[in-house]
Formats: structure tokens, C-alpha cells, sequence
């Protein structure tokens, strides 16, 4: 009588990589600087829904158009920022393009991996576009920013917009459907 050993796939095999409309494969677990087109993040993230869609109106909102708001709301209370931060607020979100928005229950309770790769993720943009390495905490109403970057929060985010517009640039700031139950 012989045995047979069951054959399995090591574990290298398993996919971890996708393939983006730019045609690259970036790899989840280990991403290249090189994988990572602006193209591709600027498309997924305009398709990625903040709060899986749980907004108020007829159409989602967008990681997209969060992005766009994070930095005109930077650049309304800090003019002079540096091009680089304004980038980086651009990107704060980045890595949802390919992994989506999760929320913070998600985040912190069943896939405990998703901030390694997140993290990872967002290492490998900020090297892709020259920004600075280096990142600070993220918690609840905070963004990932540079350490050294000016920081506002949500709070202070949405007392700005709330402010009268001042000029044309301000008054092309779309209005955002805000999360039922006040949570942003």
C-alpha cells in the first residue's frame, strides 16, 4: 500500500497582486514605487465610495472628490503650504484605490492586516511621487500626513466649508453629501 502525499501550493503562489488599467500588476504585500501610475489612482479612487456609499443625495461621494476637498480646505487655511503637502493631502487617501474605504470598525476588528497593508501602500506612493517618508499616526478624524505637515481636523475641515465663500476658487468647492447621523 502506498501513500500518497496530498499536493499543496506553497505559499508564495497565492495571488496577491492586481492588475491595474495602466497595465502594471502591483503587488499588495510588497509594492513597487514603479508599479504605481497616478492614472490609476486618480481612476479607482473616483470610483471608490466614502462610507460604501452610505451618503445622503442621489450619487455617491467619491474618495475622489474627498481628496480634492481635504486639499482645497488645506489650501483655503494655509496658502502658503508647500506644494508637497498639497500633494500628500491629495494622496492621504491613496491606497483605497486598489483595497477601498474601509471603516474604522473593519479596519480595527476583522482584518487587522489591512493597515500593514495600507501602510505599505502608501510608503510605496510617497516614494513613487517624492514625498517625504516619513508619516504620522492616524486615528479617528485625522489624517496620514507627513510629520511636519499642517494638520487640521475633520472638525476644523468642516467649519471651513461651512464659512461663507470668498472667491471663485472657494466657490467651486462642490458641497458634500455628508453621512446620515452626523457621522463624517
Amino acid at each position: 500500500m502506498t501513500v500518497r502525499k496530498k499536493l499543496s501550493a506553497p505559499a508564495t503562489s497565492i495571488r496577491v497582486w492586481q492588475r491595474m488599467l495602466s497595465g502594471r500588476r502591483l503587488d499588495l504585500l510588497d509594492p513597487s514605487p514603479l508599479d504605481i501610475e497616478i492614472a490609476d489612482i486618480a481612476h479607482g479612487l473616483a470610483r471608490v465610495a466614502r462610507w460604501n456609499g452610505q451618503t445622503r443625495g442621489a450619487h455617491i461621494f467619491s474618495v475622489a472628490q474627498h481628496t480634492l476637498l481635504v486639499e482645497a480646505v488645506m489650501r483655503e487655511q494655509t496658502p502658503r503650504v508647500d506644494v508637497s503637502f498639497r500633494l500628500a493631502a491629495l494622496l492621504h487617501d491613496a491606497p483605497e484605490y486598489v483595497i477601498g474605504d474601509m471603516n474604522l470598525a473593519v479596519q480595527g476588528g476583522a482584518w487587522r492586516d489591512y493597515k500593514a497593508v495600507e501602510k505599505r501602500l502608501l510608503s510605496a506612493i510617497h516614494i513613487r511621487f517624492g514625498l517625504p517618508p516619513v508619516l504620522g499616526p492616524r486615528s479617528r478624524g485625522r489624517s496620514r500626513m507627513p510629520i511636519g505637515a499642517p494638520h487640521t481636523s475633520r472638525r476644523r475641515s468642516l467649519q471651513a466649508l461651512r464659512k461663507p465663500r470668498r472667491n471663485a476658487c472657494s466657490a467651486a468647492i462642490p458641497t458634500c453629501p455628508w453621512r446620515p447621523g452626523g457621522n463624517t
